[in-house]
């Protein structure tokens, strides 16, 4: 039954499915054209930039997750969304300096909000800590460094810990003082770079080099990854303009997202619909675990084309803030509708 529910789903949305029990990337054949094309840019459909090449055949294959609203709602009527959100490129912009990459009073407005009616988590590479204090929301769930450090709801809090980390959860918490040996171990190795600079996530490390000129881009990367290539405990990730260290264990944002269905109770719950909205190359982790269900809603923030398996797609930040606030805006109706 879910099986064929689904089938219809992806036939009227465009998108086309396997029916072996390996999961396959859904594609699109069109970008459908419903009543929220009219709206145009943040105000409901996605403007499509001329000044991109490939774009537009891009979102075909991955279409405006405002264009496709109404579907996206249609599928998710009388299930439990659940909304799993990055912070960088998502929930704010990118910055040059990290430290100043602030969301709007708005997306705070927005995301509050969604979460008023919906569980919501934001999954970061930040330390746990930093996006809480960007973000300054208590009715939100937070795991930083990647999904390393997750503060579970206090529901399932069974103990607390020394330093009052209630709830937190820590798979890599072992790794600590050779994290903290190999941050040193970075900032000798990039401190003649101008520009460079060492972001402390607690569970990993971010090297940025947004304001490393140029010419040194290459220079800095080889650095990096001679040290980490030399350390079997670490692996090396890339995001926009940054290298990311982190203990080479097998966890990632596919594994946050599931850990936080399974906390939430919604583990074995057959009628969850995980919706996930991120920027970079750590979420098609978590795209993977909904692209596995088979059931969910995957969405890539990006305004050029790029390689994903999300199913969806939204321009940028100020995109973002449009959806969440239809999002909250639908749910609030049928709350009252049903009253």
């Amino acid at each position: 039954m879910m099986m064929r529910k689904l089938t219809k789903f992806n036939h009227t949305m465009g998108f086309q499915i396997t029916h072996s029990n390996k999961p396959k990337k859904v594609k699109p054949f069109s970008c459908p054209n419903n009543d929220d094309d009219n709206n145009g840019g943040t105000n409901g459909g996605s403007l499509i930039p001329d000044d991109v090449p490939g774009y537009a055949s891009w979102l075909a294959k991955h279409p405006s997750a405002l264009n496709m609203f109404d579907s996206i709602t249609k599928e998710a009527k009388g299930k439990k969304v659940v909304v799993f959100l990055d912070y960088d490129g998502t929930l704010s912009p990118i910055v040059d300096d990290p430290d100043k990459a602030f969301m709007s009073a708005e997306m705070r407005m927005a995301v509050r909000e969604v979460a008023k009616h919906f569980p919501t988590s934001i999954i970061s590479g930040r330390r746990r800590e930093r996006v809480k204090e960007f973000v300054q929301l208590s009715n939100v769930y937070y795991a930083g460094s990647h999904g390393l450090d997750i503060m579970a709801p206090p529901r399932a809090v069974k103990a607390c810990d020394k330093k009052g980390n209630e709830g937190a959860f820590q798979p890599a918490k072992l790794f600590l003082p050779a994290i903290q040996e190999m941050s040193i171990e970075l900032e000798d190795t990039i401190r003649e770079i101008q520009g460079a600079r060492i972001e402390d996530n607690k569970f990993c490390i971010s090297v940025h080099y947004r304001q490393v000129p140029p010419k040194d881009h290459e220079m800095l990367k080889e650095k990096v990854k001679s040290l980490v290539g030399n350390r079997p405990n670490f692996l090396l990730t890339e995001g926009k303009m940054v290298l990311e260290v982190r203990p080479s264990i097998e966890w990632n944002k596919g594994d946050a997202l599931n850990y936080l269905l399974d906390t939430l109770g919604f583990s074995n719950a057959k009628d969850v619909l995980p919706l996930y909205i991120g920027d970079d190359r750590t979420d098609e982790d978590a795209f993977k675990v909904i692209a596995s269900r088979r059931e969910g809603f995957p969405i890539i923030v990006s305004s050029i084309p790029k390689d994903t398996i999300a199913w969806f797609s939204l321009r940028d930040p100020s995109e973002v803030l449009a959806f969440l606030l239809r999002l909250a805006k639908w749910k609030k109706s049928e709350i009252h509708f049903f009253k």
